[in-house]
């Protein structure tokens, strides 16, 4: 028996190196014993094979190099064997990759196509952890367990994904660690050396709970997305579970509901508006202003929506929150920030030390503008003369309220605050204020952050939005 040498058990180069040497001396594929570091060749009776011919030469279509180059990461034990042996056969037959019954050829390709499948779960499920103290560079940590030897060849996938992160992936068989710079490769680990959770894992539940559609649930299509398997090391797994069990209720109530989308009037109507109030109306409270609200046909925005969706808080808040415009939840509902950008936008006050039920929310637009997609209504954002339309209402709320400090959360509000369409970027770190002289400062709108795809975006974003609530929160205490 002649032993090989590899120096892992997806070294694909030392595979490479001893087949073509065992090849051009003639060793059959079943008198070779494939080691890696952790095999004890002892166990075997080593027979020398002569060096491989410098100048001699194995030729192999580019197409087995990639097959092989995946099959040497496949966890079953035969591969090296079967590499080995489509190595000889392709010298004699140079187009045997083309006749897909071949037994040998079959099993090549379902096991690539297995380690493929494995490389796209790792990418999509791995989970990165802030650990215990870490900025929001890091360090972050990860939890996976592959089916095959894939943790070298996805490095590349994590090091350009989140190259600006300090971070590490543990897995059963060995480890990866990015410091920024260079990679470094380490020994297995169990999941205990992985945190449990952190900081940011409420609002990614949070994000996760109410994308889910019951009347959507098709549980064969998510668990072949979505493997039982990688349930136990992803965060919304907890979810997953009640939210099947829930879903029938969950779709009756939606169908037993009031339906989302109301019986569309025509925009004829928009030209008879004897019950619109004007600026000479004779509205005298905050009351009356809401009230009056209910029946504004100042735009077209009125003939889809459910209702207007006025502001909400002590008429004696020293903050206004203004937002862009209320979302499907909200026009539901009849109040403003109660949908996911309302929960990211109360945990995030409560980091900053700010008690929503102190402040005053709005939003510069009072009726949902959407387009409809199916039985989905989705976002649009408000055109310039929709937002000038309702900054009568708005003027009205400030004028009632009268606080001391108004946020313009996102570009609409402050282009309905302000009258001006520059960035929102210039003025976010500006001394603003209103025409009557009231301070006024911008950030990003809550949704903004459901909306970043990257976790290390994410994270970083979510900090410096807490960062702006933090000097609101100092601003009205200083007072």
């Amino acid at each position: 028996m002649i032993a090989a040498r590899l120096n892992g058990p997806a070294d694909f180069a030392g595979w490479r190196r001893e087949a073509r040497r065992l090849a051009l001396a003639g060793i059959p594929p079943e008198a070779v014993a494939w080691l890696t570091a952790e095999d004890d060749a002892g166990l075997f009776a080593i027979e020398s094979v002569a060096p491989a011919d410098a100048g001699a030469a194995l030729t192999v279509p580019r197409r087995f190099i990639e097959l092989a180059e995946s099959v040497i990461c496949h966890r079953d034990a035969g591969r090296f064997v079967l590499l080995h042996r489509l190595l000889l056969r392709l010298q004699e037959e140079p187009r045997l990759l083309d006749n897909a019954a071949d037994a040998d050829v079959a099993r090549a390709e379902a096991m690539a196509r297995s380690v493929r499948r494995d490389l796209h779960k790792m990418t999509a499920f791995v989970r990165f952890r802030a650990v215990s103290g870490a900025d929001e560079d890091g360090p972050f940590i990860a939890w996976f367990e592959p089916e095959h030897f894939i943790l070298e060849r996805a490095a590349s996938f994590f090091t350009a994904r989140f190259g600006a992160m300090i971070w590490s992936i543990l897995t059963p068989q060995g480890s990866l660690h990015w410091d920024g710079v260079a990679l470094q490769y380490g020994p297995a680990a169990s999941k205990a050396d992985a945190p449990d959770g952190d900081a940011m894992e409420d609002y990614w539940l949070t994000y996760y709970a109410n994308i889910f559609n019951p009347a959507r649930l098709k549980p064969k299509a998510m668990k072949s997305e979505m493997p039982v398997k990688y349930w136990r090391n992803l965060p919304e797994a907890e979810l997953i579970v009640p939210l099947i069990a829930s879903a029938a209720r969950r779709a009756e109530d939606m169908v037993m509901r009031a339906p989302t989308q109301p019986p569309e009037r025509h925009v004829r109507q928009l030209r008879h508006r004897p019950e619109l109030p004007t600026e000479d109306s004779v509205i005298t409270s905050w009351q009356d202003a809401a009230a009056a609200a209910q029946r504004c046909k100042r735009c077209e925005l009125h003939c889809h929506a459910t209702q207007t969706v006025f502001g909400e808080g002590p008429l004696d808040a020293p903050v206004v929150f203004v937002g862009e415009q209320p979302g499907d939840q909200e026009d539901l509902a009849g109040r403003p920030f109660v949908g996911p950008a309302g929960q990211v936008f109360d945990r995030a006050m409560q980091e900053a030390g700010l008690d929503r039920a102190r402040a005053y929310v709005t939003n510069a637009v009072k009726h949902f503008k959407f387009q409809q997609r199916g039985k989905r209504r989705i976002h649009e954002k408000p055109n310039v003369g929709e937002i000038k339309a309702c900054r009568f209402w708005l003027d009205l709320e400030l004028q009632f309220v009268k606080p001391r400090l108004v946020i313009a959360l996102g570009a609409s509000a402050l282009r309905s605050l302000t009258g001006h369409a520059g960035s929102l970027a210039s003025a976010r770190d500006r001394e603003l204020a209103l025409e009557d002289g009231t301070p006024l400062l911008a950030t990003v709108h809550p949704s903004f952050l459901l909306r970043l795809p990257d976790e290390e975006v994410r994270s970083r974003e979510h900090a410096r939005f807490v960062a702006d609530l933090t000097r609101v929160q100092q601003r009205i205490f200083r007072h």
